[in-house]
């Protein structure tokens, strides 16, 4: 009988895990896209160099980060779906707002500074996980964006 009871526990548990973590990453998905709409006029290129005869005023550093986690409910489903084989779709969605989010980040701070573009715009990722004795690593991932924020000479500037 406990063992039936510790089944539920975990089943309950996990069903709030689920659906908790589920709204969380649907209102996370609203707010990026709301970010980005907000954002739209900021161009990032990934070329290295500028087209010829665009006046620059500024060229600045600027620099998008964003760190995600996993919830409990992606890594058992990920564990599930590790024993058969094949791609890890849970995980997915955590890399995909994890880069939108360090764009969007690094385009409020080109914002900030007054450009309209950014170009030699770059991504790197790194794992992050933390574990303690016996215990499985929790996965989270960080996210950067960076690039070369271009402000425009004050003639061409648009309003």
């Amino acid at each position: 009988m406990d063992l039936l009871i510790q089944f539920g526990v975990f089943f309950a548990l996990l069903i709030v895990g689920l659906v908790a973590g589920s709204a969380t990453e649907r209102r996370h998905y609203r707010r990026l896209c709301e970010q980005e709409a907000a954002l739209r006029d900021i161009l990032v290129f990934n070329e290295r160099h500028l087209p010829a005869g665009l006046p620059i005023r500024r060229s600045d550093l600027v620099i998008g980060s964003a760190v995600i986690g996993e919830d409990y409910f992606k890594r058992i489903a990920a564990a599930l779906k590790s024993i058969f084989g094949g791609r890890l779709t849970v995980y997915e969605s955590l890399m995909d707002r994890g880069r939108r989010e360090a764009v969007v980040r690094m385009k409020q701070q080109a914002r900030a500074q007054g450009a309209t573009m950014i170009f030699n715009v770059r991504f790197e990722t790194a794992s992050l996980s933390e574990s303690g004795a016996g215990q499985q690593a929790a996965f989270s991932a960080e996210f950067i964006a960076y690039g070369t924020a271009l402000v425009p000479a004050a003639a061409t500037q648009l309003a």
